[in-house]
């Protein structure tokens, strides 16, 4: 699928604001054998004093930014023209439960596919009690990993309510677990939570996702929205495999991908510092529109 993708990021600030530094995480990259990103572009209203692009140790790419003059206001525009085209979907070939640990153990390396910086709690992914034993819950020593992952992704689909009022963008797992509801952010929080709890590495995918509008109804501009979904080490002749617990599905063609982490705190869209004595309000608008 070919797609154009449009976001903006547009902030309101109630005093004025300076002297900010931020880096900016929304520029979808090129993986190879899943996308391909043909062009892309990234600008700032206000022009920032200082910019410069660099890619962290993840892999994503990202825009540092500074600001030394005053501005009440902060516009964020991406536009990305964008193939993607997923293998299909072949035979589980991923170990069982017990015996993933060993294939784990047996990766001797710590370059950023590894999967030995998806196992441990993170910023916002503590290995919860409470997850671990919903996760554990009509668990067969063996079934695949693969399978554990996507029954996980499939409950969550069923059992949580999207609710965009719940959380916020600070919420942590534990949190989301709780009320049972939330929105991409969470279900992908909780996702990992429950796959680290048992001993399955597993990290954060942040992207755009095309939504469909239902029959008879013309697509909005503008309603489409960042998305998050997991990506699961389902062992090494399987490797990582990527699922969407918000949808209950296999991440698709539809699912653009702008970057991964452990969490939402490695791939945030936009993180730094300003100085400000009001308050601030943001808004986020993104289109996904197919090219052919």
């Amino acid at each position: 699928m070919l797609y154009d993708i449009r976001l903006n990021l547009h902030y309101d600030y109630n005093r004025a604001a300076g002297g900010s530094r931020h880096h900016v995480h929304v520029v979808p990259q090129t993986i190879p054998g899943i996308q391909r990103v043909i062009a892309s572009s990234l600008a700032f209203s206000p022009s920032p004093s200082e910019r410069s692009d660099f890619v962290d140790f993840f892999g994503n790419a990202v825009t540092s930014v500074a600001f030394r003059e005053i501005y009440d206001e902060l516009d964020i525009r991406m536009s990305a023209r964008v193939s993607v085209s997923r293998p299909e979907i072949r035979l589980d070939v991923s170990p069982a439960l017990v015996d993933l640990a060993e294939e784990v153990a047996s990766v001797r390396s710590l370059d950023p596919q590894a999967p030995h910086h998806f196992l441990a709690a993170s910023d916002f992914v503590d290995l919860d009690p409470a997850i671990g034993a919903y996760a554990r819950e009509n668990l067969s020593a063996a079934a695949s990993v693969t399978g554990i992952a996507y029954d996980l992704c499939n409950r969550i689909h069923a059992e949580f309510i999207y609710d965009g009022d719940a959380t916020t963008v600070a919420t942590k797992a534990a949190d989301a677990f709780a009320m049972k509801r939330g929105v991409c952010q969470d279900f992908s929080h909780v996702m990992i939570a429950g796959l680290r709890s048992l001993g399955i590495p597993a990290g954060y995918v942040s992207g755009f996702l095309r939504t469909i509008p239902p029959p008879g109804k013309e697509r909005l501009e503008g309603a489409d929205a960042m998305h998050a979904w997991v990506k699961v080490w389902c062992g090494r002749e399987a490797g990582w495999q990527e699922f969407d617990p918000t949808n209950g599905m296999r991440a698709s063609n539809d699912h653009i991908t702008v970057g991964y982490g452990r969490d939402y705190s490695d791939i945030a869209p936009i993180v730094g510092v300003l100085k400000t004595t009001g308050s601030q309000t943001g808004e986020q608008a993104v289109d996904v529109i197919p090219v052919g």
